[in-house]
């Protein structure tokens, strides 16, 4: 059985030179700049073409998840989660539709970001503008942390070794940091660019590793069609994906994606509006073939090379389940009981041995599967792809970090603490605001891994869905100021509060506060089941901006 670690000290060089490019292209976008200039180092002096404002756009849509906690996701619940990639068409209808106009005009009035649009069009240089700010801080905080995460667990599986974690975290935190810095919007761009390509060639080789593993296509779908129907069926082995949640997740996910600073910003940078709807096209049909033909042909494949159930005596199929730490054997008719009940599926060992490892399975499927498709360069292609595994968390990380710092810089400090900074302190701060982000989030991983309780993936895609749950509370003010301009800055401002608040309450804040057992939390821990909880917020959210904007003055 063929292994990355084979190959000695290659896996080093290789992700010493990319990390070098990534620098390169930092310094290529400092030469580039227009001295002095805020619009040229936030939006690339907004002359981004289709080709890099397609990959950029992809690459920030793009995260850790999309490369970890969605294959595990596919693999332990099988073909209902590979539905999650619907999201990915609705994402690019909302580019085509919302992004060309929300460059319009951004355009013509010389917005960098949201809170410029939509604080401007409310009347509200103050209050609203800070709290679309703070919308934008809690999207941005939470995705660079798990980036930071994610690159440290690529680490310790490409290279092993007590450090390996720390190291991987480090370097990708003072990289992504230092392009960012020296090069500004067309760095960030470039290197997303790259770092794009580099995902969607690695999830479609992985797909097709997996397909040759089980002898080609018409094998792979007649041992597929032998798995067990929960595996085929919605809603899914751990029976967590509902239609419901499904459809809630697919459209909110998708809006909440494309509507947080760092899409928002790259709308503003793009070229033209023909430039930016190209764009739109080739970010549907590129990430939806990604995920039917590598994500999902990963997930489901792993169910068969590395059986998650295998067949009783009765025809039925066994699982293994994890029970107060211990692993027990569970019949598939008494799964459903047992997973209430806090039981936790178990991957195939040679997987993982907790219930969070399922995620691993596509690091598995490249670093066994595709040196046996391609032979000797498989074992140079799986460490490549691997390390675009950590180029998927850079990716987000310096979408992230880069519009975190016009949030902080251009809405807060110039915005509200210093009116009058000149362009050239402000760039000063936007970078000082880098530097502290990254050393913030990086400290946050330090201190969360010191806990016994720490587990790096398993946050990932709760860390996720909560952020874009935020983010989509900016949707009823979006729509508003775009289409509608019929809403009041006091309803746009209560409703984007009361939906943050309900947000709030699907976190651990409301047990905390009420008793975990309260019938508050019960209620809202069964919603949390039934539908995505961005939609539950943005319900209450419009219901408060339409009620006060109807009873109120416009604003």
């Amino acid at each position: 059985m063929s292994d990355v670690d084979n190959l000695g000290g290659v896996p080093h060089i290789i992700l010493g030179s990319y990390l070098a490019l990534l620098l390169v292209l930092g310094i290529v976008g400092y030469r580039r700049r227009q001295e002095g200039s805020e619009e040229d180092y936030y939006l690339a002096g907004r002359s981004q073409g289709w080709v890099v404002s397609s990959l950029t756009i992809m690459a920030t849509f793009f995260s850790s998840f999309a490369l970890l906690g969605a294959p595990g996701m596919v693999y332990r619940d099988g073909v209902v989660f590979a539905l999650f990639s619907l999201n990915v068409p609705v994402a690019g209808v909302a580019i085509y539709l919302l992004g060309a106009r929300i460059r319009r005009i951004g355009r013509e009035k010389g917005y960098l970001t949201p809170a410029d649009m939509i604080a401007d069009h409310y009347g509200s240089p103050v209050g609203l503008r800070l709290l679309v700010a703070l919308v934008g801080l809690l999207y941005a905080v939470p995705y660079i942390v798990i980036q930071i995460q994610a690159g440290g667990i690529i680490s310790s599986q490409l290279f092993g070794g007590e450090h390996a974690f720390e190291i991987g975290a480090c370097l990708l935190s003072l990289v992504t940091m230092l392009y960012i810095m020296i090069g500004g919007m067309r760095s960030v761009a470039w290197t997303d660019a790259l770092q794009g390509t580099l995902l969607m060639g690695g999830m479609l080789l992985a797909g097709a590793a997996a397909v040759a593993a089980l002898g080609g296509p018409s094998a792979f779908f007649a041992k597929v069609a032998e798995l067990p129907r929960t595996s085929l069926t919605v809603p899914g082995t751990t029976g967590s994906f509902t239609p419901e949640k499904l459809f809630t997740l697919c459209i909110f996910g998708a809006l909440g994606s494309m509507i947080q600073p760092a899409q928002w910003m790259r709308f503003y940078a793009a070229k033209s509006a023909k430039a930016l709807r190209r764009s739109a096209v080739i970010f549907a049909l590129g990430l939806t073939a990604c995920f039917l033909f590598g994500v999902m042909l990963v997930g489901l494949g792993g169910q068969v090379l590395y059986p998650v159930a295998k067949p009783g005596a009765d025809g039925a199929f066994d699982y293994q389940v994890q029970v107060d730490g211990q692993a027990v054997t569970v019949s598939e008719a008494d799964l459903p009981g047992r997973l209430a009940k806090g039981g936790k599926p178990l991957p195939h060992p040679d997987v993982g041995a907790g219930p969070r490892d399922f995620d691993q399975i596509m690091v598995v499927v490249l670093k066994r599967h595709l040196p046996e498709l391609l032979g000797p360069a498989g074992l140079l292609l799986a460490t490549l792809v691997i390390i675009a595994i950590m180029a998927a968390a850079m990716s987000t990380a310096d979408s992230n970090l880069h519009a975190l710092s016009a949030v902080v810089t251009r809405d807060i400090y110039a915005g509200i603490l210093r009116p009058s900074a000149s362009e050239k302190s402000r760039l000063w701060v936007g970078r000082g605001v880098i530097a502290a982000a990254t050393l913030l989030a990086l400290g946050m991983v330090f201190v969360s891994r010191s806990s016994e309780s720490f587990d790096p993936i398993g946050m990932i895609m709760p860390m996720s869905l909560l952020a874009i749950a935020f983010s989509s509370q900016l949707l009823p003010v979006t729509f508003d100021v775009l289409f509608l301009k019929r809403g009041s800055r006091q309803g746009a401002i209560a409703g984007i509060v009361a939906g943050m608040l309900v947000v709030l309450m699907f976190s651990p804040l409301l047990a905390i506060v009420t008793g975990s057992d309260s019938a508050a939390v019960g209620l809202f821990a069964r919603l949390k089941q039934i539908a995505d909880i961005g939609f539950c917020g943005v319900v209450v959210n419009v219901t408060v901006f339409t009620l006060l904007s109807v009873t109120g003055k416009r604003g």
